[in-house]
C-alpha cells in the first residue's frame, strides 16, 4: 500500500494509474474506521482496479462547541485496517495540506442541506461539501462510496456531485449495524455502558416504523408519532428530529405514497447520534454523473 500526505504526490500517483487506464473507487473518511467503513472498501475492491482511501479530520464541517479536538484518531491502526483489506493508496494529508494559509474558497450547500442536520450544525454541509470536491478534484476517482447511514450527507453529494458536473459515480452502500441493530459509527466509542444500552432505542423506533409502514400505514403523522413515542420512552435521550421525509428532497411529506425514509438524531448525554431507515422500493442505485 502506498501512503501521501502532500497533495502534489497523491496527483502524481494516480497520474500514473490514470495513464494506466485502471478504473480508481474512491473510498473518503475521518478515520477511526470500522466495520461499516470496510464494507466501503470492499466495495470498491470488487468493483476497481485500483482503491484509494483518505483519513482527513475535516475541520471546516465541525462547529464550534462540537468535537473536533477529541474525535477518535488512530493513524496507525487505521494504516493497518487498510493494508489488510487490500486498498492501494492512503491519503492521509494535514489540516495545512488542505487548508493552506489563505485559504477562503468555499462550496455552497445546495437546498437538500438546508434541513435537518443543516439545521441543527450551521456550516455542517458547506465543509462537507468542500471537502468532498477537493479530494473529489485530488484523486479523480471513478466511483465514490458513502454509507447510507449518513443518508443527508449521501444525497448533498449526489446534488454536488451532479451540479459541478463532477465526472465520477456516486455509490450508495448499505448501513452497516452492530448484532444488536446499532449504526457503526465512529463516535461509538463515546459511549458508556448506560448510554450504550440507551442507544438500542433508535434502532427500536426506526423498526417499528418499519413494521407499521409494512402493514400498510402511510401516515407521516403517525410514523413519526411512534418513533416519538419510542424515543422519549427513555430519559436519557433528547431528541433533535424523528421524521418521515421523501427519499430525494428530503423534504417533510403528509403521507407515504411513494419512498420515504425515516430520519432520526438524538442526544444521549454528550453524544449525538444519527441514523435512518429507508421506507418502501429497493437500495438506491448508484448516482452517475457524466461530465
Amino acid at each position: 500500500m502506498r501512503t501521501f500526505q502532500q497533495v502534489s504526490a497523491m496527483r502524481a500517483y494516480m497520474r500514473a494509474v490514470r495513464e494506466d487506464r485502471r478504473s480508481v473507487g474512491f473510498v473518503p473518511t475521518m478515520g477511526a474506521l470500522h466495520e461499516g467503513h470496510l464494507s466501503l472498501i470492499r466495495r470498491a475492491r470488487g468493483d476497481c482496479d485500483v482503491v484509494v482511501v483518505s483519513i482527513f479530520v475535516n475541520p471546516s464541517q465541525f462547529g464550534p462547541n462540537e468535537d473536533f479536538s477529541r474525535y477518535p484518531r488512530d493513524l496507525s491502526r487505521d494504516s493497518r485496517l487498510t493494508q489488510e483489506a487490500g486498498v492501494d493508496a492512503l491519503f492521509y494529508p494535514e489540516v495545512e495540506e488542505i487548508y493552506p494559509p489563505g485559504f477562503q474558497t468555499f462550496v455552497e450547500a445546495p437546498q437538500i442541506a438546508k434541513r435537518w442536520e443543516g439545521e441543527m450544525r450551521p456550516g455542517h454541509f458547506r465543509g462537507v461539501a468542500t471537502v468532498c470536491v477537493k479530494l473529489f478534484h485530488i484523486v479523480q476517482p471513478d466511483r465514490a462510496y458513502f454509507g447510507m447511514k449518513d443518508y443527508q450527507q449521501l444525497k448533498v453529494i449526489e446534488r454536488v456531485v451532479s451540479d459541478l458536473n463532477i465526472p465520477l459515480t456516486v455509490v450508495p452502500c448499505p448501513t452497516v449495524r452492530e448484532p444488536d441493530g446499532l449504526a457503526m459509527s465512529s463516535r461509538n466509542v463515546y459511549l458508556d455502558a448506560a448510554s450504550r444500552s440507551s442507544s438500542l432505542t433508535i434502532h427500536r423506533a426506526l423498526k417499528r416504523v418499519e413494521e407499521l409502514h409494512e402493514q400498510g400505514e402511510l401516515s407521516a403523522s403517525v410514523l413519526e408519532k411512534t418513533m416519538h413515542d419510542i424515543l422519549r420512552s427513555d430519559p436519557a435521550i433528547q431528541i433533535d428530529y424523528a421524521v418521515i421525509v421523501d427519499s430525494e428532497t428530503l423534504e417533510p411529506v403528509e403521507s407515504l405514497e411513494k419512498k420515504g425514509v425515516a430520519l432520526i438524531a438524538v442526544r444521549i448525554g454528550s453524544t449525538r447520534l444519527i441514523d435512518n431507515l429507508v421506507l418502501g422500493g429497493k437500495l438506491a442505485l448508484p448516482v452517475k454523473n457524466h461530465a
